[in-house]
């Protein structure tokens, strides 16, 4: 079920297409910081739910980079967004909501474990038969 403009897809696909119509004016560096972006947004929705070692710390890095406010470095998060024309408070609520819904629509999707029922049939040896 799509949501709308917060969806992933529709959030990088707007900053993208924002640069885009100014591609030309865009500098070599500023195209870099958008890859920048763009690659961690990426690793934030591919590795949302992985379950490998790997995966883990490619989504906790992408999620401890876009949550850093503090704006040391030329490519940290908040560096970046002021270069490009980003709010980044906006852009991180947009990115909870989706990643609230994205859990929610996984929990309701799981299946419930069945729990088995007790077998009557079912005889547990006793301590002296062990012996």
């Amino acid at each position: 079920m799509r949501h709308g403009f917060f969806e992933p897809d529709v959030l990088i696909t707007e900053m993208w297409g924002a640069a885009q119509p100014r591609r030309d004016a865009l500098s070599s560096e500023k195209r870099l910081m958008l890859a920048v972006l763009h690659d961690a947004f990426d690793c934030y929705q591919k590795y949302l739910f992985a379950e490998d070692r790997i995966g883990r710390e490619l989504f906790e890095e992408a999620a401890a980079w876009i949550n850093c406010t503090r704006s040391q470095g030329l490519f940290s998060f908040e560096s970046i967004s002021e270069t490009l024309d980003i709010e980044p408070a906006y852009f991180r609520r947009s990115l909870a909501e989706w990643h609230r819904r994205r859990v929610e629509s996984r929990d309701a999707q799981a299946p419930t474990p069945a729990i088995a029922a007790p077998r009557a049939d079912l005889t547990l040896p006793s301590r002296a038969s062990q012996r």
